[in-house]
């Protein structure tokens, strides 16, 4: 399975709050999303805003799999799009708050168990052969900062498509591409640049490959 993980940052690496992308990100992110199998994304994105994971024009991608994942639980419902338009989305969360979602949720959303992690957190991997048994071959990490930390950090991902923007934050509170309680590696977790491409909004596409065991 292919995993990628997609974002856009300043260029100090915040990724929020409020950060968008121009149109040309947004539409690189929609071309993205069809192009793969599936969309996983962080409960905190969902808290913080209202994301339906749409494709190109706009539209639900039919057979697509739309994510989240949640220790905790604390999954908003009402007035949420992902749970009034298209397929009921997958919410993957651990054993202590399965019940609970499972109770409120109903039909709008299927709730998916995952185990511990050795160093903490769920079971990406384990979120990911689930995945793979519905059909993806490819799926998309849409953030936020914990969920891309705790992919990185378990291993999972295979490369990074970053969008650099021209915007400074200057927020040591604002959101990080990622961000957890230690180094991804020692100290570093190394990437090859496979491109690098400006567009005329200033922005800088770029693309890395996790340099798994080097």
């Amino acid at each position: 399975m292919l995993v990628t993980i997609i974002a856009a940052s300043t260029i100090c690496g915040r990724i929020g709050p409020g950060l968008a992308g121009s149109p040309v990100d947004r539409g690189f992110l929609e071309k993205m999303r069809a192009a793969t199998d599936a969309s996983l994304l962080g409960a905190e994105t969902l808290r913080q805003g209202d994301p339906e994971m749409r494709g190109p024009e706009g539209r639900l991608l039919s057979n697509r799999i739309r994510g989240f994942i949640t220790q905790s639980g604390d999954i908003p419902v009402t007035g949420r799009k992902i749970f009034e338009q298209g397929e009921p989305p997958l919410i993957f969360t651990g054993e202590a708050a399965a019940a609970g979602l499972r109770h409120r949720l109903g039909d709008l959303g299927q709730v998916v168990t995952l185990p511990a992690e050795s160093a903490g957190g769920l079971s990406l991997a384990a979120a990911l052969a689930h995945l793979a048994k519905l059909g993806a071959a490819s799926v998309l990490v849409e953030g936020g900062g914990r969920l891309n930390y705790a992919c990185l950090r378990q291993g999972v991902v295979d490369e990074i498509l970053l969008t650099l923007t021209p915007k400074l934050s200057g927020d040591q509170g604002a959101a990080a591409l990622c961000g957890g309680p230690g180094p991804l590696g020692e100290p570093f977790l190394p990437l090859a640049l496979v491109s690098c491409e400006g567009a005329a909004t200033g922005e800088v596409f770029l693309k890395y490959r996790v340099r798994k065991g080097e």
